[in-house]
């Protein structure tokens, strides 16, 4: 077994910075053979992220990002691993089209299908049998790729690419598609010859649920992290509550005015809603200290950073859960609700989509939670436990 990472694992916001290290570090107790590279890695400038994969020993490849001066790779162009019978030459490519960040003017990122052919030759001359590419030009370019460039054996498919549960054969070459934020796991099995070169070969990815148990250890590592990261996030939540733009965002014509308002009104629906998880979806995020993360938090309250919608913490007892004006919209548009504001399935796949939800189904989870249900029963279905350490991104607060 060889065990790979595609890349693209940094975080998306600033404040994540310090998950970067950290997958990184788990990457190398997991025993990854060799990590990809893309864009991403490059959003705090190479400096930085050359310093960290010299400090961590991570063995990130790329075989076509140069450096502008010298043309020469910036990170190890592929390795070549020892597998039973075989020997595994793994490489990496980006687009050639995308924006570097802060290192745009001291990179260049050679046309990929020059950079492949290149580097498959090297590889077959050093000895390796059975070439993996890990693909950071998303499904239609590294299928096309497959496809114009002999001697690739399997594509790990990457940036921005859908879950496809089983990959395909392109030409000669299997293709995975394990979707976004490591939720599942992708498996490719190949079949050698007694020379130890591929003759068949089969993809399928598998999802990290609950019925996967965690590694204790593991498990633990990965809690400490996200519990520090999670008080670190809180406590620059509070300076920036301090700040004018938060001030003048609750002053806003348009802005959210929390349940408390709308039930005064509209009681039956208020004592119905409190019979439903979304009115707990930010104890949810509070039980697994998700509260400070702001990948999870603006599916568990209202209108998160938007004008009069939730800012942080001290919002929390007027703002926080998955509320009426989730729903149907603000409530000084009330005059609208009427009219252009009608709840739709695209209100609740806003956050119930993708590997956040993926079994969401709109005709059967929107009577659970509709004002006529007083059995409480998506209450009675949930139950709050930690999120799979697998999974550094939140679901949503909703069934």
């Amino acid at each position: 077994m060889v065990l790979v990472d595609n890349g693209g694992f940094f975080p998306e916001s600033d404040p994540q910075q310090d998950a970067a290290w950290f997958l990184m570090d788990a990457m190398k107790m997991l025993g990854t053979s060799a990590v990809g590279t893309s864009e991403r890695e490059l959003r705090w400038g190479l400096a930085w992220l050359k310093s960290l994969v010299k400090q961590k020993n991570l063995p990130m490849v790329s075989s076509n990002l140069l450096d502008a001066t010298t043309r020469r790779p910036v990170f190890q162009p592929y390795v070549i691993e020892k597998a039973g019978r075989a020997k595994v030459g793994i490489f990496s490519l980006m687009s050639d089209k995308v924006d570097l960040g802060p290192a745009r003017d001291s990179l260049k990122v050679e046309e990929p299908s020059a950079a492949a052919r290149r580097t498959i030759d090297e590889l077959k001359k050093k000895g390796a049998t059975v070439i993996v590419l890990l693909s950071q030009l998303g499904k239609v370019e590294s299928e096309d790729l497959a496809a114009a460039v002999p001697g690739i054996d399997a594509v790990i498919c990457g940036h921005n690419v859908p879950l496809l549960q089983k990959g395909r054969m392109v030409k000669n070459t299997v293709t995975s598609y394990g979707g976004e934020q490591g939720q599942y796991m992708s498996r490719t099995l190949i079949t050698l010859d007694a020379k130890g070169k591929m003759t068949t070969a089969e993809n399928e990815s598998f999802i990290l649920g609950p019925e996967i148990p965690d590694k204790p250890e593991i498990a633990k590592v990965v809690k400490d992290f996200e519990d520090a990261l999670n008080e670190k996030l809180r406590k620059a939540e509070k300076e920036r509550m301090n700040d004018a733009q938060s001030q003048a965002a609750t002053q806003a014509t348009d802005h959210f005015l929390g349940a408390d308002l709308c039930q005064r009104c509209h009681e039956g629906e208020a004592k119905q809603w409190k019979t439903t998880s979304h009115s707990m979806a930010w104890q949810t995020l509070i039980e697994v200290k998700k509260d400070a993360t702001p990948e999870c938090i603006g599916c568990h309250v209202v209108g998160y950073k938007a004008p009069g919608g939730f800012q942080g913490s001290t919002d929390a007892p007027r703002l926080s859960n998955v509320q009426c004006e989730n729903c149907h919209g603000m409530g000084t548009r009330h005059e609208d609700f009427a009219t252009t504001l009608k709840v739709k399935a695209e209100t609740c796949q806003s956050c119930h989509h993708g590997e956040n939800d993926p079994e969401f189904n709109w005709d059967k989870k929107l009577p659970m939670i509709a004002h006529g249900n007083l059995s409480g029963e998506t209450v009675q279905r949930k139950k709050i436990k930690p999120t799979n350490p697998a999974m550094m991104k939140g679901g949503s607060g909703g069934q």
